[in-house]
């Protein structure tokens, strides 16, 4: 599950979507951009940030435990991302939280042999990293919240996901 987590920020991390624009005023608007019965994220990041996403998707989608997953991340890294630069994650289920940890993007990156390395310089990305998900997975909504940060310290990429991985029924009626 951590690993899952770790590597889907890498990808995000790595990647990130639209070109570069000025924004005078900076409106925090935190809307799902993606949602099925099994996961959503949010980017909770500012216009102004330096990885700007433009789309997150999975296959399967939803994910299941016991199955490799493909996170396809798209985005813009407007501002080069240089060695030094972290993030922060939380996983929680319900008000509990299950791990706080953070995370090297870079170094990250470095071992997941990912095709983005550091420094990440900018333009437009499609990153794509697969990952095998435990089948050990509980079968719980989980949230993740991810807070990345350049190596000067400086806001680089805000994103909330959930993921259910709670059963369905053998059959569903339309």
């Amino acid at each position: 599950m951590v690993r899952f987590f770790s590597f889907s920020l890498l990808a995000v991390l790595a990647g990130a979507a639209f070109a570069n624009t000025n924004v005078e005023e900076q409106v925090l608007v935190e809307t799902p951009v993606h949602t099925t019965e099994g996961w959503s994220y949010t980017d909770c990041g500012l216009p102004s940030d330096p990885v700007q996403l433009k789309s997150i998707s999975l296959f399967p989608d939803p994910p299941k435990p016991g199955q490799d997953l493909t996170i396809t991340v798209v985005g813009t890294a407007v501002e080069t991302i240089e060695d030094g630069a972290y993030a922060d994650v939380v996983v929680k289920l319900g008000l509990i939280k299950l791990l706080t940890k953070r995370f090297d993007v870079c170094e990250e990156a470095r071992s997941a042999n990912a095709s983005v390395q550091c420094p990440v310089e900018k333009g437009d990305y499609t990153v794509v990293q697969t990952v095998s998900l435990p089948k050990e997975i509980p079968q719980a909504k989980f949230s993740v919240s991810v807070r990345g940060y350049t190596k000067d310290e400086d806001d680089m990429l805000c994103l909330d996901l959930k993921v259910d991985f709670m059963k369905r029924p053998f059959f569903e009626f339309w």
